[in-house]
Formats: structure tokens, C-alpha cells, sequence
């Protein structure tokens, strides 16, 4: 019984302290569903670890949200011309929990909500000249208003700092 408390009071200690909390006043409130739901349309870019851009793109997004799963698809077009599609799908756990998957994230995307601010952490299937390197996203995304979001990852491998990811979303209105 004593090894179960233990337990419960690691589990509520790590979940108080999880570095997204620190924004749970911030507004206004992000809403992933709401948020994720209709067009949107996004414009980033690949920096080095030494900040060296590397690559530039757009992409074109659909959300969809029946209850508390989601597919948000997302169409990308690199600067080189190549193109690429990712499929994700969400799901809300409560509390500011979310989950989620596509073909080229290794096992599951986990998320936490706070305030305005969402936080995801997940390994992607990364192709690079013919090879596939698992590399981790600590992926720090942060609403301004009801159609401003910015994005910025950190991309790592084994712990070193591969480059980062900037993205600015805007939801488009009708």
C-alpha cells in the first residue's frame, strides 16, 4: 500500500511540475480542437545547430474533430520543390493531455496543454539522403490570438542538438 501512495504522489508531483504548467494563466486559452479545426495555412523553416537555415516551406492543413479524436492533414511544400504529406491523428485525453500518431512518428506524440501554450514530445522517422534517422521533437507551440500560432521545435539526436523547426500558423476565417 505504502509502495501504491509512493507512487500516486510521484505521478501528481511529476504531472504539477511539467514545464508547460508554468503557462496556465496565459491567455488567451488554447483550444486544440477549436484551434485544429478548418483551414489552416503554415510557413517555416529548418535552422542547423549552428543556425544556418537550411530549408523553408509552406503548408496547407485540414482539421477534422468527431468527439475527442482528431485528424489534422497536412500538405508541405519545400523550398526545393519536393513535396510531402503528413496524417495525424489526435486524440484528447482531458485534463490537457493529447496524444498523437502518423506514419512517420515512431510510437505515440504525447501532449500537454497549459494556458496558451502546448508542448509535444516525439521521435520522427527523419529521411535525409537516403537514409531514416529517428530524431526527437521537443515542439513548444505558443497561440497569440484566434488565428496566430508560432511553433518552434528543437530537433535532437541522442541527446545533441540536430537544429530547430519555426513555424507561424494562421487559422483562416471564412
Amino acid at each position: 500500500m505504502k509502495l501504491v501512495a509512493a507512487a500516486a504522489a510521484l505521478l501528481v508531483t511529476a504531472c504539477s511540475s511539467s514545464p508547460v504548467a508554468q503557462y496556465a494563466a496565459l491567455t488567451p486559452a488554447l483550444d486544440l480542437k477549436s484551434y485544429l479545426n478548418g483551414e489552416l495555412e503554415a510557413w517555416g523553416q529548418f535552422q542547423d545547430r549552428s543556425g544556418k537555415l537550411v530549408k523553408r516551406f509552406h503548408v496547407n492543413m485540414t482539421g477534422t474533430w468527431q468527439g475527442n479524436k482528431g485528424v489534422l492533414d497536412e500538405q508541405f511544400v519545400y523550398d526545393d520543390g519536393t513535396t510531402q504529406q503528413r496524417i495525424w491523428h489526435l486524440e484528447d485525453l482531458g485534463n490537457g493531455h493529447y496524444t498523437g500518431r502518423a506514419d512517420d512518428v515512431i510510437g505515440v506524440a504525447n501532449g500537454i496543454v497549459a494556458g496558451s501554450v502546448l508542448n509535444w514530445r516525439y521521435t520522427l522517422a527523419l529521411p535525409v539522403n537516403n537514409k531514416t534517422y529517428h530524431v526527437q521533437f521537443d515542439d513548444w507551440m505558443y497561440l497569440h490570438d484566434q488565428h496566430t500560432l508560432i511553433n518552434k521545435a528543437v530537433m535532437s539526436k541522442f541527446g545533441f542538438k540536430l537544429g530547430e523547426v519555426t513555424l507561424f500558423f494562421r487559422k483562416k476565417t471564412s
